[in-house]
């Protein structure tokens, strides 16, 4: 079979070392969202255990503590115009700001990727080993089932493409779960829907205490719009992309 790759979202870069020439061949895929960008290098971004597949790393131009931890995403917000970074095991997700255009973001983030692998540095530095969904003892069944639906049936449909989804808590009174967005998730015009028509009937099918799922805000761009609330449209193929993830809508 002859298969011709779309060479438009496809970067070969060769390394020049003292011995020899490394290639690296960094693909970019689309995501939901215009000003996120998934970056797959062929690699293994960040090192994760057979039990830990699914855990990433998020953080914003202001997560000063977070940054320091990761070389990888030092490197990335060293580059102007960069919003957010999103490391999994095998991609990077870069969110720009609006201002920005990604002929000048593009060319810089694989120029970062490939000082990270030819500096042999670890992406992320004392990943921690509790996550968001991890369920403790003195977690009651509701939430230890949400967090279980969140690790294993949701995230992983989402991440494919190239956000991520993090458990924050469950308000037992009024059954509203609190999730955050990351990677491409954050800011994405669909994400709402998402939200409501996966996320949530997901959550709601299968745990009746769950009435409703909401998402942290995050800091509005300077002098950005108002984030529209939803876009019915576009309801369907997320509900076809979650639903062969597994996810059901109804009974």
């Amino acid at each position: 079979n002859n298969n011709n790759n779309n060479n438009n979202n496809n970067n070969l870069i060769h390394s020049p070392q003292r011995n020899q020439i490394r290639s690296i061949f960094i693909q970019t895929e689309d995501t939901p969202n215009p000003e996120s960008l998934k970056f797959v290098p062929g690699r293994n971004i960040l090192e994760v255990t057979e039990e830990e597949t699914t855990n990433g790393f998020y953080a914003t131009r202001s997560d000063k503590e977070d940054i320091a931890r990761s070389p990888l995403a030092k490197r990335l917000f060293a580059i102007d115009g960069v919003k957010a970074v999103y490391l999994g095991a095998d991609f990077v997700t870069i969110t720009k700001f609006a201002t920005s255009h990604w002929t000048h973001v593009r060319t810089q983030v694989f120029g970062a990727i490939m000082d990270h692998y030819d500096s042999n540095d670890v992406a992320l530095r004392d990943q921690p080993e509790i996550t968001d969904t991890t369920i403790f003892d003195d977690d009651d069944e509701v939430v230890a089932m949400i967090k279980e639906l969140l690790e294993s049936r949701i995230r992983p449909a989402v991440q494919e493409d190239g956000g991520d989804i993090r458990y924050v808590g469950f308000n037992e009174e009024t059954g509203i779960v609190t999730v955050q967005l990351a990677g491409s998730c954050v800011g994405c015009p669909s994400s709402s829907v998402t939200l409501k028509n996966g996320v949530e009937n997901m959550l709601m099918h299968y745990i009746p205490e769950v009435t409703a799922v909401v998402a942290l805000e995050e800091e509005e761009e300077e002098g950005g719009e108002p984030k529209q609330e939803e876009e019915p449209k576009k309801n369907k193929s997320y509900e076809e992309r979650l639903a062969a993830a597994g996810i059901p809508f109804s009974d």
